[in-house]
Formats: structure tokens, C-alpha cells, sequence
């Protein structure tokens, strides 16, 4: 009494003789792109921002995640000693550190 109203699905055969193969092209194309447009680009950042917290010394002007800047007065293993004001140090983690600024950047603020 519905058949009039909702048409009959029909089995047209089996799948073409190329479709595995497609799949496994898709499916690499999908591995080559997380490769280049995520995974490499975040290792790459990864490695600078090691680079950046290994490399930092004693005087060096940076800025933490938080938005403070700052000179470095102390460096340990985990944690540097921030002069964030004349005589107010404040101890950070070393990741908190995002960006190494050029010297003299505090003076001109």
C-alpha cells in the first residue's frame, strides 16, 4: 500500500574491481596530510621552544605565557628567577617562557 509512496532499493552488484585500492590511496592521503599540516609543523614549534628554554642565560629579556616580561637573574635546572620589577623577582617554570625579547626592550617600555 506504501509501495507508492517509497520506491524499492534495488542491489545494483557488487563493488567495482578498483575500490580497495581507492580506499588505501585515501587513506594515505589522509596520513600525508596529518603528516604535513599538523604533526611536522607542531614538532618543529616543539623543537624551537626547547631550543629557546635551553639556550636562555642570565640577563636575557623574555616574556612568560602569562604576558609578564622580565629580566632573568637566576637559571636552574626546571625553574628561572624573574625580575619582573627594581628588586621583585618571582620564580617561573622555564616552559612558562615564550619568546626571548631583543635587548633593551625593557627600557623602552
Amino acid at each position: 500500500m506504501l509501495d507508492f509512496f517509497i520506491s524499492q532499493a534495488h542491489a545494483e552488484g557488487g563493488a567495482p574491481a578498483g575500490g580497495g585500492m581507492a580506499q588505501i590511496i585515501m587513506l594515505v592521503g589522509f596520513v600525508l596530510i596529518f603528516y604535513f599540516l599538523l604533526w611536522r609543523p607542531q614538532s618543529k614549534r616543539a623543537k624551537q621552544h626547547k631550543q629557546l628554554i635551553n639556550g636562555l642565560t642570565k640577563g636575557d629579556e623574555i616574556v612568560i605565557g602569562g604576558g609578564l616580561i622580565g629580566r632573568v637573574t637566576k637559571v636552574n635546572d626546571e625553574f628561572i628567577a624573574m625580575e619582573i620589577a627594581e628588586g621583585t623577582e618571582v620564580n617561573v617554570q622555564k616552559n612558562a617562557v615564550a619568546a626571548v625579547l631583543p635587548k633593551g626592550t625593557l627600557k623602552s617600555i
